[in-house]
């Protein structure tokens, strides 16, 4: 397929263009009016993602409100452990809630990674297809999941935490038992995202919101190499690896089948480079609050930032999501800096 503006497909592949492409993680979201309007219509979060025309609408919304040069399928990461047979409600204010758990060898029997998910995640294809044909080719569309990890907190902590203690626990108490859920997860996470691509996906992203909480030796048996067994197996489209607040993981990551690496704003980026060498694209990196500053403020840090990454291999964004409470206007102006930047 021939794209209007494929910036970001050649960033990931490696190819010279004449400027940064930009995206946002969280550009489909509360930062928007119309995007508001479009979530009060309906009874919850919910039933947004598993929607298809609004959930198509409110993604492709970034693109034509903010500029951006990507559109990020509107769903999120607990679609699988649903999926799975886990069922999640997205509390208002609070975020996410699992009535049951994984807390032991029985409870296994809650899930399953035999399943066929183009039918139990219909909804997100569906959305993927539409979203797709009202682009008609003005730009690509991104496509997700979690990593192994941070669902299997999800799973078994049943909602979010500062600590994920439970979820820890059972990989010093019964790793065993982890590796099987973990294991599992990544089956089902790997059929999701080859299913995303039938529909349509242009690249993947696999977040690893909680990688960080893991010391190093603990994220390489129970983070790295499930998102290694990941990437293996996706080699249809660009893929692309963020896991938040991983800093130790860079030259793991370097290793890894993947195109793209996202760094957090902790991340100092001319030593990401180094660490992950010439040869993969680097996404990132941001601070999302520096988007709170005045508009010139935030013009001199990104052409800051822009200049660190030089003429490498690159891709433009926030260290994380958007903030939902970020003026519009403030982002739009991160994104015609980047746009407005040259390559040297």
């Amino acid at each position: 397929m021939s794209y209007e503006n494929d910036l970001i497909l050649k960033q990931a592949r490696g190819e010279q263009t004449d400027r940064f492409p930009v995206w946002l993680m969280r550009q489909a979201g509360r930062i928007l009016p119309e995007y508001r309007a479009v979530r009060n219509s309906l009874s919850g979060f919910k039933e947004l993602v598993e929607t298809p025309e609004l959930a198509a609408e409110v993604t492709i919304q970034p693109v034509d409100i903010l500029g951006v040069d990507a559109a990020i399928i509107f769903s999120d990461i607990l679609v699988v452990p649903e999926a799975m047979g886990l069922e999640y409600q997205m509390i208002e204010k609070k975020g996410p809630w699992f009535e049951k758990t994984i807390n032991s060898e029985a409870d296994l029997g809650l899930i399953s990674a035999d399943i066929d998910v183009e039918q139990e995640l219909k909804y997100v294809m569906d959305a993927i297809q539409i979203t797709k044909r009202e682009l008609n080719g003005r730009v690509p569309l991104i496509g997700f999941c979690g990593a192994p990890w941070t669902i299997f907190c999800y799973m078994t902590e049943g909602q979010g935490s500062k600590t994920f203690s439970k979820a820890r626990k059972i990989l010093y108490q019964n790793p065993e038992m982890a590796h099987k859920i973990l294991n599992a997860i990544t089956e089902v996470s790997i059929k999701y995202l080859k299913a995303q691509i039938k529909a349509g996906a242009d690249m993947l992203q696999v977040f690893d919101s909680w990688a960080g909480i893991l010391p190093p030796d603990q994220y390489e048996e129970f983070g790295t190499k499930y998102v290694s067994r990941i990437c293996e197996a996706i080699n249809e489209v660009p893929v692309t690896i963020f896991a938040k607040g991983a800093y130790f993981a860079r030259e793991a990551f370097a290793k890894l089948d993947c195109n793209t690496i996202g760094i957090d704003w902790n991340m100092d980026i001319e030593e990401s480079r180094r660490i992950v060498g010439p040869n993969k694209t680097l996404q990132g990196n941001l601070d999302p609050c520096l988007l709170y500053a005045d508009f010139k403020t935030i013009e001199s840090e990104t052409n800051k930032m822009l200049k660190k990454f030089g003429n490498s291999r690159h891709i433009a964004n926030l260290g994380h999501g958007v903030y939902p409470d970020t003026d519009p206007e403030k982002v739009k102006c991160f994104i015609e800096t980047v746009k407005n930047f040259k390559i040297k």
